[in-house]
């Protein structure tokens, strides 16, 4: 490998002109993104995830109508870690509409597929050669009639998260106000209720969601009310705790706007959230001990309705996907502040939504 240089997956909806999943190359050395290329063809992997060995990707497709049923599904690909190609293995699907979000276990033996559009969550267990199995669980969220009728009328199963050395799982369901808790049995594909759900504030639609590299602090980003919640994790048990909520938006602003996503620096010392409407990143400093958070800035994402982002391995760069205007913005990241500089790097892709980076081989 060239320095420090990666392959970027970008998963995209693609009603407009996208086709499928395409691929970049990234170097975290100097900051450049080369021009991304289509890799495979697929109807909306609007999120996908990699296999712990990286040999693997796995592609929701965002959609209410596999083989005649109202359900969506997701898609295994090998991975040629040196031309970024993908080789289709197959396909299952997730028992739910709307599947939105994807993660792989640390085992690699399952996919946790979270349904938006149905409430709900499938595993689906991964075979040897990296291909799927029909799911080994599925688990319908009930409830709704949150403060935000025509958004939490029902639940909405956002992302699926989790702890990859212990097995806790949590589901952060927007139409519910809550996190969801599971304990994943690898062995078996199932999930067990743990007892220990996170009932956040009303009307606050929880979307994404990231650990703390110290092991002992989450965070949540609230898609309604433009919101970061940060807990206390009790690692042992599997609990959550709330312990502070600070706003995604500058104070006084008042147009609409909703968060998207969420990540934490790898050095743990800063926290980045979206913002669709205001199409901004959000930065927050954190407090090492108590994992509060502390006020940084917002940097514009050069433009419009930002989705996922991703902070390249080495903490330098952050790679903006801003779904309405097609385009793929990098930033510098100040090591000291946490504060982001745009490089002047930017690529053209058909919406993107989803970013996920893997070192060339």
């Amino acid at each position: 490998m060239a320095g420090n240089e990666f392959l970027v997956f970008i998963g995209a909806y693609t009603q407009r002109d996208g086709s499928g999943i395409s691929v970049a190359r990234f170097n975290a050395d100097t900051g450049e993104l080369t021009t991304p290329e289509l890799v495979v063809e697929l109807a909306n992997p609007s999120f996908v995830a990699l296999h712990p060995s990286l040999s693997h990707l796995y592609a929701v497709t965002e959609f209410d109508d596999y083989q005649g049923d109202v359900i969506g599904a997701l898609s295994a690909f090998s991975v040629d870690r040196s031309s970024g190609k993908l080789t289709f293995l197959n396909r299952q699907p997730t028992n739910g509409p709307g599947p939105c979000h994807v993660n792989v276990d640390a085992s690699g033996r399952n996919a946790v597929v979270a349904n938006y559009n149905g409430g709900s969550v499938a595993v689906l267990p991964i075979n040897p050669d990296g291909s799927l199995n029909a799911p080994s669980d599925f688990v319908q969220h009930e409830g709704g009639a949150g403060v935000v009728p025509d958004r939490q009328g029902e639940p909405h199963a956002h992302s699926a998260n989790l702890d990859h050395q212990t097995g806790w799982v949590y589901i952060n369901d927007l139409g519910l106000d809550r996190i969801k808790s599971y304990q994943l049995d690898s062995s078996s594909g199932k999930l067990t209720p743990v007892g220990s759900d996170v009932e956040l504030h009303p009307g606050a639609g929880p979307r994404h969601f990231d650990f703390h590299p110290d092991h002992a602090h989450t965070y949540a980003i609230n898609e309604l009310d433009n919101t970061i919640t940060a807990m206390e994790y009790d690692r042992a048990s599997g609990r959550l705790t709330p312990t502070q909520t600070v706003p995604a938006l500058p104070d006084g602003w008042d147009g609409s706007s909703s968060c998207a996503d969420l990540h934490i620096s790898p050095d743990g010392r800063f926290i980045y959230g979206s913002n669709r409407g205001h199409d901004s990143i959000v930065i927050y400093g954190v407090d090492a001990t108590t994992g509060q958070l502390e006020y940084v800035g917002h940097e514009s994402t050069r433009g419009n309705n930002p989705r996922n982002f991703a902070i390249d391995p080495t903490g330098r760069y952050i790679l903006a996907a801003n779904q309405d205007t097609d385009n793929i913005v990098v930033f510098e990241i100040d090591g000291d502040s946490g504060k982001l500089t745009a490089t002047g790097t930017e690529v053209t892709v058909s919406m993107p939504v989803c970013l996920k980076l893997v070192p060339v081989a």
